[in-house]
């Protein structure tokens, strides 16, 4: 629990809260970072706090709070009667907010050695991140309570490194090409018509895979859209692959498949050269074209939101 400070900076390093509760209250002008795992979070009547959390195995609810700014991670995230909150997210669900203004979001960006076995820990996928897809409880008609940040904000500048010699020690970074969350352009309007599924099935080197994939895509231009990891049953790769169902069936059994939606002109092309050229050992399932492609997005992506019970 950190409660009743002030003008202070305070945290918990890794391996110190390790899948614990953890209860933030009454502080106001701090900055707090858990770089570790925990079960659920409770941030009760925050002013102007800059609030930094590992993953969350379950829900990081924000009460009664103002002017404060945060990096997260969680399977559930909730907001009730705050005002002005700017928060990075990565979140499993779909992100709620009751009675709550200016509620503004954009994507998890971070990094540090620890981190990536801390979202297995707390039983969240990287791939997981439903972070713009905002349900607003207590909508009010002709405002909007909630926005996305522009896409060009550096995370710096709202949630920046701490300053003190202890949690200097955790080895951090903020590129968006070191995160361990691959950075989404979730519901932000898309710059081109074309988009391009891509689908990884479950082998030894499926993540590091994905994360070359979106590298290489994303350093020739192409936007990512938004990622998912699910497990897929024989029914449901008829429906999405449809012709080509029989090629993949045998792999379902390994695990979950993890896709990736691609955006930008020739993206159907640019993915099919990629996979061609530097997976050509690994098997995936990459639309075959531009016309195919929006119906090869829309079906994977319902499935996976009925699958996830959204």
């Amino acid at each position: 629990m950190f409660s009743g400070l002030k003008d202070e900076t305070v945290g918990r390093l890794p391996g110190k809260v390790a899948g614990q509760q953890f209860l933030i209250q009454d502080c106001e002008n701090c900055n707090i970072y858990i770089f570790d795992h925990s079960a659920t979070v409770t941030i009760d009547d925050c002013t102007n706090c800059v609030i930094f959390l590992g993953p969350v195995k379950g829900s990081v609810f924000f009460r009664n709070c103002r002017d404060c700014k945060s990096a997260l991670a969680c399977q559930q995230f909730r907001v009730r009667d705050c005002r002005k909150l700017e928060v990075f997210l990565c979140c499993a669900t779909q992100p709620i907010i009751e009675s709550s203004t200016n509620i503004k979001f954009g994507c998890f960006q971070w990094y540090y050695p620890e981190l990536a076995f801390q979202f297995k820990d707390a039983g969240l996928s990287i791939f997981n991140n439903t972070w713009s897809n905002i349900h607003d409880f207590t909508p009010v008609s002709g405002e909007l309570n909630w926005s996305l940040l522009p896409e060009d904000a550096v995370i710096q500048d709202h949630v920046p490194l701490p300053t003190t010699e202890e949690l200097k020690a955790v080895r951090l970074s903020t590129e968006a090409s070191r995160s361990i969350v691959p950075v989404s352009r979730g519901q932000r309007q898309k710059n081109s018509d074309e988009s391009c599924l891509v689908v990884l099935f479950a082998g030894d080197y499926t993540i590091a895979n994905a994360r070359k994939l979106i590298d290489e895509l994303v350093g020739k231009g192409f936007f990512l859209v938004q990622t998912k990891e699910v497990s897929m049953k024989a029914e449901d790769a008829q429906r999405v692959f449809q012709e080509k169902a029989p090629d993949f069936l045998p792999l379902l059994n390994k695990g979950p498949v993890i896709a990736l939606e691609f955006n930008g002109d020739g993206a159907v092309e640019g993915c099919q050269l990629i996979v061609n050229e530097i997976f050509s050992g690994t098997q995936m399932f990459v639309s075959e074209s531009k016309d195919a492609a929006s119906g090869d997005v829309d079906s994977f992506y319902n499935f996976a939101d009925i699958q996830m019970g959204k």
